[in-house]
Order: C-alpha cells, then sequence, then structure tokens
C-alpha cells in the first residue's frame, strides 16, 4: 500500500490517475514483477504484487519517486507526497491470496465510489469479471477458483476482510462533512489548493479550522501539512504568535527518474 502523507490526496483527477496508470504498467515492464490486483482511492493505493526480477523496495521507489515527481510539478508544490515508501505483508498461502484479491476489490463499494461492483474503473475488477485489461495478471486467480464463474461468485460473497489494519473503511459521512467545512473556510477544494496559499494565510486558516472543531488530523489531511507544524500553529495563536513561523513541508529527497512511456490501456 502507498498512502498520501498525512492521509492527504494523491489523485484529484482521472489525469492524475492516468498518469499513476501508465507509470505502474511501464514500472512492471522494467522490474518484472506479477500485479495481481491494484485499486487507487483518493489518498492510497492497494497493489497485490508478487515481485520477480527485484525486490519491492525497489519497485515502489521507482513507482513512488516517478509518481510524485510528476504531481509535484503539476500541482506546483514541493515535499513528500506518500507517507513513508510503502507498507506491505507477506501473502503466504492461497487463501490469504484471495482475502487480500477480495478485500482489494471490494475498496470502491466500502468507500462510497460505486453502485455496484466495476462501475468504479480504476479497479482490477473489470480484468477479472470480463477479461478486460492488460496491466492484471489474471490466470493465477481463475486457475484457484477453476473457472471466472466461480472466482465472481467468491468476489460478490459479503465479508469483513482486514488487510493492513487498514482501520475505519466506512467514514464517508464524517469525511464529507469535514470536507465541507475545509472548503467553506478556505475556499480550497484540494490539499494542492492549500498549498498554494501565502504562509501567513494557511497558518490563519489552520486557527480558524482547529477552532471550528476540526482535529489536529483532520486538518493536517486536508492541507497536507504535518501534524506537528498545526500543532505548533494551533499553540501560538494561543499563547503568543511567532511571526517567524511558516509552515513548511518536508522537502523530498527522492531522485527522479524520467518517464518516457508510452501510452498503455490496462
Amino acid at each position: 500500500m502507498l498512502r498520501g502523507i498525512n492521509r492527504q490526496d494523491i489523485f484529484e483527477d482521472d489525469t492524475d490517475r492516468t498518469c499513476f496508470m501508465k507509470m505502474l504498467a511501464h514500472c512492471k515492464k522494467i522490474s518484472g514483477f506479477r500485479l495481481y490486483a491494484f485499486v487507487l482511492m483518493s489518498n492510497h493505493v492497494h497493489l497485490l504484487i508478487e515481485p520477480v526480477d527485484e525486490p519491492l523496495d525497489t519497485v515502489f521507489r521507482r513507482l513512488a519517486t516517478r509518481y510524485a515527481k510528476w504531481y509535484n510539478t503539476k500541482y506546483d508544490r514541493t515535499g513528500h507526497l506518500f507517507q513513508d515508501r510503502f507498507r506491505s505483508e507477506n501473502v503466504e498461502t492461497d487463501m490469504y491470496f484471495t482475502t487480500v484479491l477480495r478485500y482489494i476489490l471490494h475498496n470502491p463499494m466500502k468507500a462510497g465510489l460505486e453502485s455496484h461492483p466495476g462501475s468504479y474503473r480504476w479497479s482490477s475488477y473489470l480484468a477479472y469479471a470480463q477479461g478486460k485489461g492488460t496491466v492484471t495478471d489474471t490466470q493465477f486467480a481463475l486457475d484457484l477458483f477453476g473457472s471466472r464463474e466461480a472466482l465472481m461468485e467468491y468476489l460478490g460473497q459479503k465479508e469483513e476482510d482486514s488487510v493492513l489494519d487498514e482501520e475505519d473503511c466506512d467514514r464517508r459521512l464524517r469525511e464529507q462533512q469535514v470536507k465541507e467545512k475545509f472548503s467553506r473556510i478556505t475556499d480550497c477544494d484540494s490539499p494542492s489548493d492549500f498549498q498554494q496559499l501565502d504562509r501567513s494565510i494557511q497558518r490563519e486558516y489552520v486557527k480558524q479550522l482547529y477552532h471550528s472543531g476540526l482535529s489536529h488530523g483532520q486538518i493536517s489531511r486536508f492541507t497536507g501539512i504535518p501534524k506537528a507544524t498545526i500543532f505548533r500553529t494551533v499553540k501560538a495563536a494561543e499563547c503568543q504568535p511567532d511571526e517567524d513561523e511558516s509552515l513548511l513541508l518536508h522537502e523530498s529527497d527522492y531522485d527522479y527518474i524520467e518517464d518516457d512511456s508510452d501510452s498503455i490501456i490496462w
């Protein structure tokens, strides 16, 4: 799993998602890994990967650095985009493989991003349901179940699968209320919008967001500002403001590798 720093969104439109998928497909050609499932959520990505020619840290570093550089250039921002390099756990049995597969493909439904399975474009679901796509390696799962019909019956079952300790999967209403309050106070629609503001204005909005009832973590997710900086800003407002304090993002130490990949349909 790759997650946005401070849980901020890493995809703001379909152009971002298309770019990520092109980079994922290109990195797959370079690294030779098998990709059994993917889903792009608003602030994180789940990938079910079997490394072949390169270890996972090399795979994810190549993918994350390319996308972070592209995203930062597009939105005129600096600093880390992802929280750490990646999170992972081993899938050591066929049974757990099927659990992880179903969990990943159910993510959009759980998050309210689709009304029925397969209506959300940015996952491997249609690759399994209809044989569409060129990026997902579907044969291993199809062989496990013996047929596409048996696999789709399994994927259609209701479940309470928990993978990577991903907590609070169903926070849609609360997060939507926070997003509406964030937009109303700041007149911004995304973390990248907020980060274009003058730092003195950022500080004032952070104070207003805090006094409107948002927690440090919620403010961090919607502004892209580290929680430690938010804490200092709020505390400074309650005590004696420090006029020299600025809301700085962490500078990225990633090297960028140019991506001149051709467009690939996934």
